[in-house]
């Protein structure tokens, strides 16, 4: 650890989680989630900004982000935004690195990490794959988000007579006494991903207590997520390893009827597969990114900016 104090940073979706630790000892704190429609830089230079007015003094910065390309991969930017606060080098990396991190460190395997949004990464011995991540319009199978839409939907169905009846009629309900503005209230709310992916936990509470429809759709999401970390361990050559790691970790796999779905359908493809759940956490990921070696397979994906010398892009 520096002198000065280091900053974690995990910014997700659903909310941001932030850590400092000096010699003093460690604290952490949490916010709303990053708005990945929005240009993300202003917004991660203002998380460190307000640890700085909360009085916290640090010298190097680590951050995960959901959302992050390589457009804005600009550790530059933000060591720029905070220099004269004393911030003498920033690592920033995508989420999925960090949650990689967090679960495995620099070890071959794969993790997934699904809470709003997911995003599956694979490591071999030289190459990274990353799986999914593609958000709420495009991807992120599996994930709370793609739950809570589906419960949404389900409800929808019911409510039409296309579909079965379910017990996430009554929760809808409660929030949208008029099924049918529902999707028009969703629409302008520009919070809708994170208050959509909100049903995800009420799909996951309806399927525990036996609701068909409800089991249906968490039995699916996590084929989803296991159909991600078969093909990153195919694409960097470690599914026929002996006993590949996989760790599984964020929101959705707080629910035993998924974690079940999941770790079944990962065994079925790869049967020899050594499966965890849960041993993570993003934080521990963004304090790792200044130590990552710069052989591992993830040392191109973490871009840096010091003091002194020429950023590195990821």
């Amino acid at each position: 650890m520096t002198d000065g104090g280091r900053l974690a940073i995990d910014a997700g979706q659903s909310g941001i989680k932030v850590r400092h630790a000096d010699a003093a000892g460690a604290s952490e704190w949490a916010g709303p989630g990053i708005r990945t429609d929005l240009p993300l830089l202003p917004q991660l230079a203002r998380v460190m900004e307000d640890a700085v007015e909360a009085g916290r003094s640090f010298d190097e910065v680590g951050l995960g982000v959901s959302g992050l390309t390589s457009d804005e991969a600009d550790p530059g930017y933000l060591l720029a935004a905070t220099a004269q606060h004393g911030v003498r080098a920033v690592h920033l990396a995508h989420d999925s690195i960090t949650a990689y991190l967090g679960a495995l460190g620099d070890d071959r395997g794969a993790v997934v990490a699904s809470g709003t949004g997911v995003v599956t990464l694979a490591v071999g011995r030289t190459e990274l794959a990353r799986v999914d991540g593609w958000g709420y319009l495009l991807g992120d199978a599996g994930s709370g988000y793609w739950l809570g839409r589906a419960g949404l939907d389900a409800v929808m169905r019911a409510h039409d007579g296309r579909g079965d009846a379910t017990a996430l009629t009554a929760i809808a309900l409660g929030e949208f006494p008029d099924l049918e503005h529902a999707y028009i209230e969703l629409q302008s709310d520009p919070g809708r991903v994170g208050r959509i992916a909100a049903y995800a936990r009420h799909v996951a509470d309806a399927a525990g207590a036996g609701d068909a429809v409800a089991r249906v759709i968490v039995s699916a999401a996590g084929r989803e997520l296991a159909a991600s970390v078969i093909a990153g361990l195919r694409r960097v050559g470690e599914a026929e390893a002996t006993a590949p790691r996989v760790r599984a970790v964020g929101g959705v796999f707080g629910g035993a009827e998924l974690t079940s779905a999941f770790t079944a359908a990962v065994l079925e493809g790869v049967p020899s597969a050594e499966i965890r759940i849960g041993e993570a956490h993003p934080l521990d990921g963004a304090a790792a990114l200044a130590a990552v070696a710069p052989t591992s397979a993830l040392a191109g994906h973490i871009a840096t900016a010091s003091v002194g010398t020429d950023p590195i892009r990821s």
